[in-house]
């Protein structure tokens, strides 16, 4: 019987390589889905994902069922990758959704090959799946479906460390800092109203009785409004007054500074065209 209290971990070097593997595989305009193995430890408790390799995968975008996967590549790769490091088995493979598909079964079938009970991690954030057969009550056939089982990335301290100075060294060349810094910034803005929404749509379901109270969910959102500044107090209001007043002032200084370099060099272009006539 299949045992979904298992703790799933995904490690950040697997979504790094995950992302790699579709950035040269896949256009933007493209709906196209990669595929690949996950590699890790399975200790009875806890399933640990820390490694994975992409493989060679075509599928028909227009029938699902038609696709063609070579495991001959996945046993060469995978005897290179014992080679590295013996204690990383096969215990899953990914591929990048957004949704299950019809012939996901069968994919999974091929791997059992390798593996006895792969599970699945679809898109990023992960969703994991475990593959079980469905016995119904009226004693019909049974069917084959996916479960999904609970997962959390998590990372060990050196792999955080290095995740955080890779993501901080990936620079765009065509965009200079300050676009960079605002596209950022919007794009962290635009997170959290999603976030919000999010949250939004949440309590009223509750206020309505669609979903019950979740009190964990609560206590955070409880300790969320707390860390939230008090807009009523004179003295924050004034404290922000001012260091808007601040950034607003260098922002009208810039602008003077910069009439005052464009009327310079007006002048000086109308001085050398009267000298030349």
């Amino acid at each position: 019987m299949l045992d979904t209290s298992k703790h799933h971990i995904v490690h950040p070097l697997v979504l790094l390589s995950v992302t790699d593997h579709h950035a040269r595989s896949v256009s933007r305009t493209s709906s196209k889905r990669i595929v690949g193995v996950l590699l890790g430890q399975d200790n009875g408790k806890t399933v640990n994902v820390a490694n994975s390799f992409a493989i060679p995968f075509e599928e028909d975008e227009k029938d699902s069922k038609t696709w063609f996967l070579d495991h001959n590549y996945i046993e060469g790769m995978y005897d290179m990758f014992r080679k590295v490091n013996a204690r990383e088995r096969m215990i899953g493979w990914y591929h990048t959704g957004p949704k299950l598909r019809a012939s996901d079964q069968e994919i999974n079938d091929l791997f059992k090959r390798f593996i006895a009970k792969p599970p699945e991690t679809v898109g990023i954030p992960t969703d994991a799946y475990y593959a079980v057969e469905e016995i119904k009550d009226d004693g019909t056939e049974t069917r084959k479906t996916f479960l999904h089982v609970p997962s959390a990335i998590e990372a060990e301290e050196a792999e955080e460390i290095g995740v955080e100075h890779l993501l901080r060294d990936i620079k765009d060349s065509t965009t200079t800092t300050l676009v960079t810094r605002v596209s950022e910034q919007l794009a962290s803005l635009q997170g959290l109203q999603s976030r919000l929404g999010d949250i939004h749509t949440y309590l009223l379901d509750v206020a309505e009785g669609k979903l019950p109270v979740n009190h964990q969910i609560i206590y955070h959102l409880q300790d969320a409004l707390n860390l939230l500044p008090d807009l009523g107090d004179a003295e924050l209001t004034q404290s922000f007054t001012s260091s808007t007043n601040d950034e607003l002032l260098v922002v009208y200084l810039s602008s003077l500074l910069r009439a005052v370099n464009a009327i310079n060099l007006f002048v000086e272009r109308l001085g050398k065209a009267r000298d030349v006539t």
